[in-house]
């Protein structure tokens, strides 16, 4: 492939698929294409340490040298205005193609936008950027107060790091509460009375009718009955929408984001997508998803990478996600859309207890918040196709522990038979 691997796309899914190309031994071109100028860097930071300390630098993915000892091409600044899918070329903002063998869209998604009277003052921002994170950071500085548009977790988040950090912060939510069907009612509940407690103040049930600015800047966010929220900072998190625009364009199918195959194949079968761009039938659950996590688009790359080099290997990683909400570190691991029961181990009071959640007898996922282990043998279980039943999952960890290790040993046994 004279032409190469090109990567459109510098987040975690992109470095991935550059990184596992070369591990996995493929030895022709590989350029990675950002529209960002910064070198790769970790994403989940930016809404916790890096807005809280004025002198936190962005984690890079890989270090410079990387890149270059790698002889992964790294091209920072290029936009990308169409693909020519029959030409196997990209073309480039400002004049230019760059030829392709294969091409990997890494797409990643972008801020909802809010259509609200007096969005375009200064102080009105949403994060997914890098610069996204660094104005963040300089407006907290300047500021007194911050309204939150959204109660999912890139907002809470914020709200528990501005609230940390001294700020006044209200979150507004327009669903009666909080996560709405990321988590279960009562993690979202947990979730709430934390930050309450910490003194954020949560609006659920509510929405903003305008925003009011003075000089240009954004003064208070007006509530839909009339209240007037003051705030030098507004912080739009109502979620994302799938980057989809350039593989539409090119023909490619679309479906709640762009449409891949258990290969990461898209379908113009040359492109592949990997990340929160792609959707795709997932493995646990027998539905149609698209996940927005680093864990979806790091095993994703990797498999990606592995499709390039002539694999046939499903898509079969258990999916896991987490995020840092104050004192909440929440783990989850599995889908549990779908579930009709759950067992509560631990103490909620002592803000350090798991939920499993079930369909009939069969185990979907695991919300642990303070307990990683139980995340972590979560993993291991759902990976190996393990459901305890409630019982055992009620006596313990050292009981699911062994309920396991019985199940791994009696599973040869049973593909024998």
């Amino acid at each position: 492939m004279k032409n190469g691997v090109v990567i459109v796309g510098a987040g975690h899914a992109g470095v991935q698929a550059a990184a596992s190309l070369r591990e996995d031994g493929y030895d022709g071109p590989v350029i990675l294409a950002s529209d960002e100028n910064e070198l790769p860097y970790h994403k989940p930071p930016l809404s916790k340490t890096f807005i809280k300390d004025q002198e936190a630098k962005p984690q890079p993915l890989r270090g410079e040298a990387f890149y270059t000892g790698s002889a992964i091409d790294y091209r920072p600044g290029i936009r990308v205005d169409r693909i020519d899918a029959g030409g196997r070329r990209l073309e480039i903002s400002g004049g230019g193609v760059l030829p392709f063998d294969r091409l990997i869209l890494a797409t990643g998604s972008r801020p909802r936008i809010l259509p609200l009277p007096g969005s375009d003052f200064s102080g009105v921002v949403s994060l997914r950027s890098l610069a996204d994170a660094r104005l963040i950071r300089e407006l907290s500085a300047q500021s007194e107060a911050a309204v939150i548009l959204g109660g999912g977790f890139i907002g809470l988040e914020i709200a528990a790091t501005l609230k940390a950090a001294g700020r006044k912060v209200t979150v507004v939510e327009a669903i009666d509460r909080l996560l709405g069907r990321a988590v279960a009612p009562v993690i979202a509940r947990h979730v709430r009375q934390r930050l309450e407690a910490a003194g954020v103040r949560i609006l659920t049930g509510t929405t903003i009718a305008r925003l009011e600015g003075e000089s240009g800047r954004v003064a208070a966010a007006v509530t839909s009955s009339g209240e007037r929220l003051p705030a030098q900072m507004v912080i739009i998190g109502i979620g994302v929408v799938p980057n989809v625009e350039l593989a539409q364009a090119a023909g490619i199918t679309i479906a709640n984001g762009i449409r891949v195959d258990q290969q990461m194949r898209t379908s113009v079968p040359e492109i592949l997508a990997i990340g929160d761009a792609a959707s795709y039938r997932h493995w646990l659950t027998g539905g149609d998803v698209r996940l927005e996590s680093v864990q979806n688009a790091t095993d994703q790359a990797r498999l990606a990478a592995r499709t390039i080099l002539g694999h046939a290997d499903a898509f079969a990683a258990v999916p896991w996600f987490w995020s840092d909400i104050g004192d909440i570190k929440l783990q989850m691991v599995g889908l549990i859309s779908g579930g009709d029961s759950h067992v509560v181990l631990g103490d909620v009071n002592a803000n350090r207890f798991s939920i499993y959640h079930y369909a009939g007898n069969r185990l979907l996922g695991i919300e642990s918040v303070n307990r990683p282990g139980d995340h972590m043998l979560g993993r291991k279980m759902l990976g190996a196709g393990f459901s305890p039943t409630p019982q055992t999952v009620a006596a313990g960890p050292d009981g699911l522990k062994a309920a396991l290790a019985a199940f791994q040993q009696e599973e040869p046994v049973r593909a024998a038979e």
